[in-house]
């Protein structure tokens, strides 16, 4: 009998940053799938650019401008953090030069394995970091910044025709 996998109980002030990185995986589930099915690099690299523009870029400055200055600087996960970041944004804006099967693969694991990063790490660390008082002016932060999607992608090249 295998053991199920135990989802970690976040604090209710990170919880919107949890929601958009379930987001997160499922763009990368998306990428993995349209690439299983043979769909047009062109239009996946597009949708990568579209998700970029609409939901991880302004994650991105949520973490960078709300999180970032509550670590201490030189903590490693602070670094870790930028680092990834830089990594991932570079690797979505090559993409609008040329999307291929090597780019779009890499894209979906560095994705994943970054989310999987924070949710295991960083934000455990952050939640023991900060105070009570700290963690709800977060919240309070990330609800005056909030992702708001401008137009949806239509094309569901994820999906068998």
């Amino acid at each position: 009998m295998s053991n199920p996998v135990t989802p970690i109980k976040r604090s209710p002030q990170l919880a919107p940053l949890s929601r958009e990185h379930h987001d997160g995986l499922l763009f990368a589930w998306k990428i993995k799938q349209g690439l299983e099915l043979n769909a047009s690099m062109e239009t996946m690299g597009h949708y990568a650019m579209w998700y970029w523009r609409q939901h991880i870029r302004p994650h991105f400055y949520q973490e960078e401008k709300i999180l970032m200055p509550l670590m201490p600087a030189d903590h490693p996960m602070a670094k870790r953090l930028k680092e990834e970041h830089d990594h991932i944004r570079e690797l979505i804006i090559s993409l609008d030069e040329e999307a291929d099967k090597r780019h779009l693969t890499l894209l979906c694991e560095l994705v994943t394995q970054h989310i999987r990063f924070e949710e295991r790490e960083l934000f455990g660390y952050m939640e023991e970091l900060l105070t009570p008082a700290q963690l709800d002016e977060v919240f309070a932060q990330l609800e005056e910044h909030p992702l708001v999607c401008e137009e949806d992608w239509k094309d569901q090249f994820w999906v068998k025709k």
